[in-house]
Order: C-alpha cells, then structure tokens, then sequence
C-alpha cells in the first residue's frame, strides 16, 4: 500500500502544470484530492485530467480565494467535515516579478508577490494547522524557490518573498514540533517541509524553446514525485527540514 493510499490532501494553487502534474500523481497513490485554484476553468480542467487518467479517483475542485482567511478557514473545516481527516496541504501558488538591475525594482512588484507568496501560506497554514496535527501523518509542504537562499538583484521582491514564505514554513514545523506526542523527534505525527527548486520546467515549455537547455530546472513530474515521497518519510525527519531538488546555491 502506498503511503498516500486512504489520505485527504489539499492542493493550493492546482491548476498550472505543476498543479496538474500533482494531482496526477497524488490520485495515483491513492489519495483523496481537494484542489483549488483562483482561476476556475484551469481548475476545472486539471481536476478532469486527473479524474480521466485514474478512474475511481475522488478529486475535486473548489475555487477559494485564499486571500481570504476566512474563505480559506471555511475551506480547511469543509473538507476535514467532508472527508473525516485532511492529511495535507500542498502550497503551489506561485508567480513572479523581476526587474533588469536592483535600481530598477517596482516596489508594486512587491505588493503583488507579497500576496501571491507570503499571505497565502500564512492562510491556509493558519487554517489547515489544526487538521494536520489531528492527522496520523500530515503534512505542509511548500514549493519554494533557490533565489530565496541566494537573491539575485534584479530578484529582490521575488527572493524577498519566497524568504519569508519559507521562514513562515518553518514556523509552522516548529509548532507541528511543540505539538508532537510523545518525547522527541519520533513522537511527532505531522510535518511541515519546504521543497526547493531553482525553477520548474513542463512539455509545454520544451515545445516553444526545443533548443533550450533549462539546465538545473526541476521537471513538475519529478516535483510531483518528490511531494508524494514525503508521506514515505517519518515526519520527524522531514519537519524543519528544506529537501533540495536542484544544487544548493
């Protein structure tokens, strides 16, 4: 049996590529898969590919604005309610800003990613804590970015937010950490984890740029793969911890 196999997870941000690609391979394992995305027909599509690639899979959509905290709150509760148990919150809401020199950075850049990358983890960890810690293995994991370990200058809203997002990720373990039963690293049920790539790369993208090299890019399978190995490690040795996909700067 899979370690997926009977868990409820929750996916943020599931409607790009990587979205897909994890939805995929989460229903492969035999998960339930709640997924939401702010835009509601890319949501609906990757949630009907997944549902056609593994047949008997529950997977399902629900468009939440997770700039809300309450919207995302109510969307934690409604779906432990639904399901009996939320087993994980995987955090794929991206987006980037940049600019060609450090001068010239757009502060509204900022505006824009502190949203995008920072208010939305606080949400939904905020609101998926307490479930995850009910659970007998669950698990916050958040797609971050190699620039948030070494920022780049024209990257400073962007390192600067992903940063934060990650320090927030950390937070969240430590409390998961507080929280565990029993003494040590081995009493504890639940994790939270940041898995770090310098950027994600899908077919689509090999098709535009077929000369391209993308090296150091993780593939959003490989990525899909990675999030459902974290379930097959204990949450003592992932909590806290940053997992490496590409080379550390």
């Amino acid at each position: 049996m899979s370690a997926l196999d009977g868990a409820v997870v929750a996916v943020a941000g599931a409607g790009g590529p990587a979205g897909r690609a994890t939805l995929l391979r989460l229903a492969e394992a035999g998960a339930t898969v709640v997924a939401s995305d702010a835009d509601a027909a890319r949501l609906a599509e990757a949630v009907d590919a997944a549902r056609y690639a593994h047949g008997g899979a529950t997977v399902i959509g629900d468009t939440v604005d997770l700039l809300d905290l309450g919207a995302t709150r109510e969307w934690a509760t409604r779906t432990e309610k639904e399901f009996g148990r939320i087993d994980g919150l995987v955090h794929l809401v991206g987006g980037w800003r940049g600019s060609a020199t450090f001068a010239e950075t757009d502060l509204t850049d900022w505006d824009l990613l502190e949203k995008l990358l920072i208010r939305t983890v606080q949400h939904t960890s905020l609101a998926f804590q307490e479930g995850l810690q009910r659970s007998d293995r669950g698990r916050y994991l958040l797609i971050s970015a190699a620039g948030a370990s070494k920022p780049t200058a024209g990257n400073a809203a962007y390192s600067a937010s992903k940063a934060a997002a990650e320090a927030w990720t950390l937070a969240l373990g430590d409390a998961f950490r507080k929280a565990g039963k029993g003494e040590g690293e081995q009493g504890l049920t639940s994790a939270a984890a940041i898995l770090v790539v310098k950027a994600l790369v899908h077919d689509a993208m090999r098709a535009e740029r077929p000369n391209a090299k993308f090296a150091g890019f993780t593939d959003v399978k490989e990525l899909a793969e990675a999030i459902a190995r974290v379930w097959e490690r204990p949450a003592g040795e992932v909590n806290g911890t940053r997992l490496w996909l590409t080379e550390k700067p």
